[in-house]
Parts: C-alpha cells; sequence; structure tokens
C-alpha cells in the first residue's frame, strides 16, 4: 500500500519513542506515560490512514494499489519524414522511347532500331510563385532541351506565363512529346509544315488567359512571343525578327460522358528567303472524346482531326500549302486499343508535291507506366515511292513524369 508522507512522518515517531521507551529499572513510571502516549498516538495515525486511503464501494473489498514497476528507458526516438522534406527537390523521372521499324522506305529511310528517344524531366517549385520543368532529350546522336521554362501562375488578372523553350500551342499535336503522341510516328502534316517531326518549338515567352463563357464552356487564350527561328520552319539573321502565334482552345462537356475540344491556331515568323519574307501558318483543330463513367477503364473511344495551312514568301511569290489528317482510338479492354488514321499534306516549299498515307495500329499497355504498340503504315510520296512499313514502339517511364496538355 502506498504511503501517505504524513503517515511515514508519524510512524517514524512511533518508532522513536518506542526506542526511547526501552525499560529501566527506575524509570517505570515515566515508561508507563510513555506507552499511553504512544497509544494515542497510534490511534492517531490509524484515524489519519482511514481518513486518506480511497473509499471502497459497500460490500465490496477495498483495493489495493500496487505500484508498477519503473518503466524500460525509451530508444531514441527515430525521426519521421516530414512531408515538406522533399518540398525543394525535384521530381525526376526517365522515359525511354525505343522503336524498331521494318519494310523499305528509301524516302525516311529510319534504322531497324533506334532508341529514339530518353526524356529526362525535372520538376519542382521554385517558390509560391513559380514552377520549374525541364525535360532534356537525350538520343543515340546527342542531347538536346526539349522543353525548359519557368511558370509563373500568380500573376495579375489570373494570367499564366511561361518562359524558356516551349512548344508552340499551335493546334493540338505540336504541343505533345513524342512519347504521348497517340501513334509511334508524327502525322506528314506536322513533318512537311511545321518544320518535321518535332514540330514547331522555341524559346520565347507565353501568356495564356482563361476566358469563362456561358454554359460550362472553358475557353482558354494564349499569345506566345519567340526568338524567329526554329528548325526547318523559321530562319531568321537579324535578333529583332521575332515569331509569334496566338492559339484560342474552346472545350465543352456534352455529356457526363462525352466532352468535344475545338481550337484554332495562327502564327508567323520569318522564313530566310529574303530579308523580310514570312511564313504564316493557320491551323484547325478538333478532338472528340467518349469515355463512359461505369467502365472508364475497359471502353472509350477518341477521335481526333486538324488541319494546317502554310503560306510562306519565297522567290516567285506565295507557296500556299495545306495538310491535315483525321484519327481514331477504340479501347476496347482494360490494356488494349486499336486505332486507325489517314493522312495527307503538300510540302511547304513546293504544293505541287503532295504526300498522303494510311495507319493501322494496335497498343498494349500493360500498367501506367510501360506501353507496346504496333503500327502498320502505307505512305504515297510525291516522288512516286510507295512506301510499306511496320514500326514496332516500346515505351516506359521510371519515377515520377508530369502530367502533359490534356
Amino acid at each position: 500500500m502506498r504511503r501517505h508522507p504524513f503517515v511515514c512522518l508519524s510512524l517514524f515517531a512511533l518508532a522513536a519513542l518506542a526506542h526511547a521507551a526501552t525499560p529501566a529499572p527506575d524509570q517505570s513510571d515515566e515508561i508507563a506515560a510513555l506507552r499511553a502516549e504512544v497509544a494515542e498516538l497510534r490511534a492517531m495515525v490509524e484515524t489519519l490512514q482511514a481518513s486518506i486511503a480511497p473509499q471502497s464501494p459497500p460490500g465490496q473489498a477495498a483495493v489495493t494499489t500496487v505500484e508498477p514497476p519503473p518503466p524500460a528507458p525509451a530508444p531514441p526516438p527515430v525521426a519521421a519524414a516530414s512531408p515538406t522534406s522533399n518540398y525543394f527537390n525535384p521530381s525526376i523521372s526517365m522515359i525511354g522511347n525505343f522503336l524498331a521499324v521494318g519494310g523499305h522506305n528509301p524516302i525516311e529511310n529510319r534504322p531497324a532500331a533506334d532508341l529514339r528517344e530518353s526524356e529526362l524531366g525535372l520538376s519542382a517549385v521554385v517558390d509560391p510563385y513559380a514552377r520549374g520543368d525541364f525535360f532534356l532529350s537525350y538520343g543515340e546522336e546527342g542531347v538536346e532541351v526539349e522543353e525548359g521554362f519557368i511558370s509563373f501562375n500568380r500573376l495579375p488578372w489570373d494570367l499564366l506565363s511561361k518562359v524558356g523553350r516551349m512548344r508552340a500551342s499551335f493546334g493540338t499535336i505540336n504541343t505533345l512529346h513524342l512519347h504521348t503522341l497517340p501513334w509511334p510516328d508524327s502525322p506528314i502534316s506536322t513533318v512537311n509544315l511545321l518544320g518535321g517531326e518535332e514540330g514547331w518549338v522555341s524559346t520565347g515567352v507565353s501568356v495564356a488567359k482563361i476566358i469563362p463563357l456561358p454554359a460550362d464552356v472553358f475557353s482558354e487564350l494564349t499569345v506566345q512571343v519567340f526568338r524567329g527561328d526554329s528548325e526547318g520552319l523559321f530562319t531568321t539573321s537579324d535578333r529583332s525578327d521575332l515569331a509569334y502565334n496566338g492559339h484560342y482552345r474552346v472545350f465543352k462537356d456534352l455529356s457526363d460522358a462525352t466532352n468535344l475540344d475545338l481550337g484554332l491556331s495562327y502564327g508567323q515568323g520569318p522564313n530566310g528567303v529574303e530579308p523580310n519574307s514570312q511564313t504564316r501558318l493557320t491551323g484547325l483543330n478538333g478532338t472528340l472524346r467518349w469515355k463512359p463513367l461505369r467502365t472508364a477503364q475497359y471502353l472509350a473511344v477518341t477521335t481526333r482531326g486538324e488541319w494546317i495551312r502554310s503560306r510562306r514568301e519565297q522567290l516567285g511569290g506565295t507557296e500556299t500549302a495545306d495538310g491535315g489528317f483525321l484519327s481514331a482510338e477504340y479501347q476496347f479492354a482494360r490494356r488494349w486499343s486499336a486505332g486507325a488514321r489517314i493522312e495527307a499534306s503538300d510540302r511547304a516549299d513546293d504544293a505541287s508535291l503532295d504526300d498522303d498515307g494510311q495507319a493501322l495500329l494496335l497498343t498494349f499497355s500493360p500498367s501506367e507506366f510501360s506501353q507496346l504498340r504496333g503500327e502498320l503504315r502505307r505512305r504515297d510520296y510525291a516522288e512516286g515511292t510507295t512506301a510499306y512499313e511496320f514500326l514496332m514502339q516500346l515505351q516506359f517511364a521510371i519515377g515520377a513524369h508530369g502530367a502533359h496538355p490534356f
């Protein structure tokens, strides 16, 4: 039983008095008096003990509290991972894009096997007002900055600005990296009218503004100013020669399962043929998606279309070339989808030369991090050559890769 400090002191006093009360021959009267005092003190102590002890319910024995042994010393604490411990460390990812090609094509003579691209992505928040995204493209022939820009998303009037190297917001296909295309190759219209497979990529400033419309319609206006050079598309000899692009996008949910995305683009820049010669681009694009909510993992249909017109000022006048494609992808199982594409395009520097083609695709996606795609395509070139090829693409992702434009 745990004793109150006052009780302990009282017992100590009783012990001292008892020791002092040892019998002696000549102190019998004093001893008797001391014994009487000890008896009174003992009675007082018992009374105090009864008042201090906890009261037990009637009919229940008093519970004696046993003091537990002292706990063993705790091991040194292990520091828990803070949710902000990686706040300033960039998210790092690597995406591999392997392409194997079979068949014969003297116009586009691709190698039989090629690690077409290894994209290293670095993304992180710079501060509460900005974010940085860099994508380095490693190929078998070298490395280049595919995109590298800083985004400011807390500007006045709800503007979104990007500064750096980026893809021009021209249409929808030009904004996509190679590994996010729905096919292993780029459409003929991109190759012939936007400078090649990579499309229009340059360094400059982009400003975008969301413009609300009635009936829950999303719209966005993007204006971009680039330096006046882009491989295969624009060429400049003076730093004051700039390229410009404007894109207006409208997005609408037609139902819970269907949405429509439309876009209008206009761009221009110096082409280097003469000191003041320009290339002007106009584009229309549309995407219709159907993805029912209950079977979203197993069933979906996406159709795309894009038309581009190029007006190139050159010796002898202005060359006007048109091109475009129509495509569809049908997801018929959780990991399987099939698709088709038809395409045709004039060549920007000589509109009398026309290329066209058709393609059939089958895609297997084991998970969100890998994809195996096969494409059987036919292309008829202006030179009179018809090429039949089979393209096999394997893609895989390592690490956390940021989302691309929808």
